[in-house]
Order: C-alpha cells, then sequence, then structure tokens
C-alpha cells in the first residue's frame, strides 16, 4: 500500500477533489484523458499546477504530481483550471450535512442525551473544521494561479525589454543611415556637373531613403508598451489586494470556538441530563456564511489573476510580431547601407580610373611633342662657322629614336583605348 501512488486533482472549476490512482508509467496525456472523463475538461483545456505554480511537463511521467515520501502525501494537491474560462462562478455551495447534524440544524432546541450529544457534536466540529480546510485548499489554488501568472508576467517582462533594447538599436542605425544617405545625396549633387552621374544609382538612394522612413514604422512600439506597463499595474494591484491574502482568520476562530464547546460537553458526565445544540449550531451558521463570503471573494479575485494571464498570453503573439519586424528592418537598414558603400566605393573605382587614363593621355601627348621637335632642331656649332647644309637631315640613329616614339603613342593609344572601354562597360554595368 505505501508504494502505491495516489494524486489529488482540486478542479477549481467546481471545488471538488477528483483522486486517481497511478498507474506504472503512466503518462500524463493518460492521466488528462482519465480527468476529462471525470470533469469534462477536455485537455487541451486542461491546466494542471503544482502548489508553487508550475504547469506540470508533458514530456514527463504523471507520476511528477506526486511528491517524494510518506508525510504530507495525501493532503498534496494538484489543481485544475480550465483555460477556456477567465471567470469562474464561485461560491460554491458548501459541503452537505451529516444527517445526524442536520437533525440539530433543523431544531437547534432539541434536548438529546449527553452521550448521544457528543457524537453529534463530533460531527458538527468535523463539518466545520472541514469548511475550513476546504476554504485552505482553494485559497492554496488561488495562490498557484497567482504564482503562475507572476511567471507569465516575468516572461512578459523579458520579451518586453528584448523588444525595446531591438527597437532602440532599430532607431540609432535608422537615425545613422538617414542622416549619411542625406549627406550623400547632397555631396552627389554637388559633383554631378564635373563627375560621374548614375541616374540609376541615384534613383536607387532615394528608394532606400524611402524604405527606411518605412522601417520606422518598426520601432514604434509604444501601443504594444503601453499594454504591457497598464498590464503590470493591474497585476501589482492584484497583489497588494487584500484577497489576495488569507481571509480565514473568521473560520478559524469558529473553528476553535466548536472545538472548545465539545470539550466543554465532552467534561460533563454522562448521566441521565439532556441538553440542546443552540451555541454549536450558531457556529456552524456563522462558519458557512463566513465561507460563503470568502469564497465569494476570492473566485472573484481569482477571476481577475485569470483574466490578467489572458491579457499576457494574448499579448505574447503580439511582442513575437513586433520583434521579428524590427529584425526584419534592421536586417533591411544594414543590406542598404551596406549595398550603397558598395556602391561609393565603386564610384570610387571609376574616378580613380578616368584620372589615371587622363594622366597617362596627357603624358604621352606631352612626350610626342618634345620628341620630334628636338629631333628635328639643328645643332648649333661651337663657332661661327655656318651649319652644313647636311646637317639638318635626320641621322639613321635618329630615325630609329623616332619610330620608336611612335610606336610608343601607338601602345599608349591602345591602352587608353581599352581603358575607355573598360569604364564604359562599367558605367553600363550601374545603369543595368
Amino acid at each position: 500500500v505505501l508504494f502505491l501512488q495516489i494524486v489529488h486533482i482540486l478542479n477549481m472549476t467546481s471545488a471538488k477533489i477528483v483522486s486517481f490512482l497511478l498507474h506504472p508509467e503512466e503518462s500524463l496525456h493518460s492521466l488528462q484523458n482519465r480527468i476529462e472523463f471525470e470533469t469534462g475538461i477536455s485537455t487541451g483545456n486542461q491546466e494542471l499546477l503544482l502548489e508553487t505554480g508550475i504547469c506540470l511537463d508533458p514530456r514527463k511521467p504523471a507520476a511528477q504530481c506526486v511528491i517524494d515520501g510518506v508525510r504530507g502525501w495525501d493532503s498534496y494537491m494538484v489543481y485544475l483550471f480550465d483555460k477556456s474560462k477567465t471567470v469562474y462562478d464561485g461560491p460554491f455551495a458548501s459541503r452537505s450535512l451529516s444527517d445526524c447534524v442536520n437533525y440539530i440544524v433543523q431544531d437547534s432546541k432539541i434536548q438529546l442525551p449527553i452521550p448521544q450529544l457528543r457524537k453529534v457534536w463530533a460531527e458538527a466540529v468535523h463539518y466545520v473544521i472541514g469548511l475550513k480546510e476546504d476554504y485552505s485548499r482553494l485559497f492554496q489554488g488561488q495562490r498557484a494561479a497567482m504564482l503562475s501568472l507572476l511567471r507569465y508576467n516575468a516572461n512578459l517582462i523579458k520579451m518586453k525589454n528584448n523588444m525595446v533594447s531591438a527597437s532602440q538599436q532599430l532607431k540609432a542605425k535608422l537615425e545613422f543611415f538617414q542622416q549619411s544617405i542625406r549627406l550623400d545625396l547632397e555631396r552627389y549633387s554637388d559633383q554631378m556637373a564635373y563627375g560621374i552621374s548614375s541616374e540609376k544609382m541615384l534613383k536607387a538612394w532615394k528608394e532606400m531613403e524611402e524604405k527606411a522612413s518605412q522601417c520606422a514604422q518598426a520601432e514604434d512600439i509604444g501601443y504594444l508598451d503601453e499594454q504591457i506597463m497598464a498590464l503590470h499595474t493591474e497585476i501589482v494591484e492584484l497583489q497588494k489586494s487584500p484577497y489576495a491574502r488569507r481571509q480565514g482568520e473568521v473560520m478559524e476562530s469558529l473553528e476553535q470556538r466548536a472545538i472548545d464547546l465539545y470539550k466543554q460537553l465532552k467534561t460533563r458526565p454522562p448521566d441521565h441530563a439532556y441538553s440542546d445544540s443552540t451555541d454549536m449550531v450558531k457556529i456552524i451558521v456563522q462558519t458557512v456564511q463566513s465561507q460563503d463570503r470568502v469564497l465569494k471573494e476570492l473566485f472573484g479575485h481569482l477571476s481577475k489573476l485569470l483574466g490578467c494571464k489572458q491579457k499576457i498570453i494574448d499579448l505574447l503573439p503580439e511582442i513575437e510580431v513586433a520583434l521579428n519586424n524590427i529584425k526584419e528592418a534592421d536586417n533591411s537598414v544594414m543590406q542598404m547601407q551596406g549595398k550603397r558603400q558598395r556602391e561609393i566605393w565603386h564610384l570610387l573605382k571609376i574616378a580613380c580610373t578616368q584620372s589615371s587614363s587622363r594622366s597617362l593621355v596627357s603624358s604621352s601627348l606631352e612626350g610626342t611633342a618634345s620628341t620630334p621637335a628636338a629631333a628635328w632642331i639643328p645643332q648649333s656649332s661651337s663657332g661661327n662657322t655656318p651649319p652644313h647644309p647636311l646637317s639638318s637631315l635626320a641621322a639613321p640613329q635618329e630615325g630609329d629614336n623616332f619610330a620608336a616614339v611612335i610606336q610608343e603613342n601607338v601602345n599608349y593609344l591602345e591602352l587608353f583605348s581599352s581603358i575607355l572601354q573598360e569604364v564604359r562597360q562599367e558605367q553600363n554595368s550601374m545603369m543595368v
């Protein structure tokens, strides 16, 4: 018997306890099917919480519901919630009276012998203690719901911080990109008259500027931030609420009064005396009324907790979408920045190529103009004797030099033609 594993599940929608004997290595899904059969709550809508507010892991066996050891196993509860409901219709009816207790409640002034009255009052004390324990278990279920809500809220805050951080990074990158592209467009317009121009590239840069303005919409998370802050304030108020704390002091005092009455009756001698149950019935009625009041407050508070939790569940996908939009916008900005920088370096390459070609052409033209002239200038003699008439004719060696200069100029011309052709191809590739 000691090795049997029994799980007690408190259905928070009906305030009733259902117990199951776990089979060896039984899965949680199998247990949930049995719970559905007993409670009518479908497996998809079942939320099973431990006292710590941790939801049961579907990957682990059903034995995770049972604590290790013998002590306390019979009082350990798993709390069942219906995820399709956010408002619970409590308070529920109190536990039913036994026949004996119901007999004295119907007529509290009826006289009963002391030995019989002891038995009836013992059951009455047990009933009062049971009402208090019912409230204690339901309060523990509400506390598990609060702890679960705080876990969801911690996850929400973590995602919100990631979203805000990503939004701020995107905002900084957008400001840098927009300032950079405005400066590039201004400088590009200034050099168009005497430098390099490309209408297609200019159009692409302007489209980048417009796309950057559209990406700025992704960083606007103000509406989500407002909802999260309002929800956070609501959760803090629920934590501060007096209904979040135990309200069973009155029931506990009534329980002690019932025990004291029974002790007083127990000390009376079992003679032929008779007595009524007016005082005990009064305690029973007050306990039932107190339970109705605290349960009404408890389930009202529980409904608010579940409502906040559902708001968090609804917000999480919206935050995921916002994060994805921010990441996509961030990637777009970085791609546009990289593309623009590559184009700037491409323009710089073309400008350097054209500058080199101009230098080569000017140097070759200067060499062409000076070398033949030097070859045909007559050499003046050091004396006054006039030059020989044949001295102006080129010597065979000087003719060879002139042919070499011509060949060099032809080579430069071919090089210049190839450079111009390469520049045209690069400019055409930029236009495409």
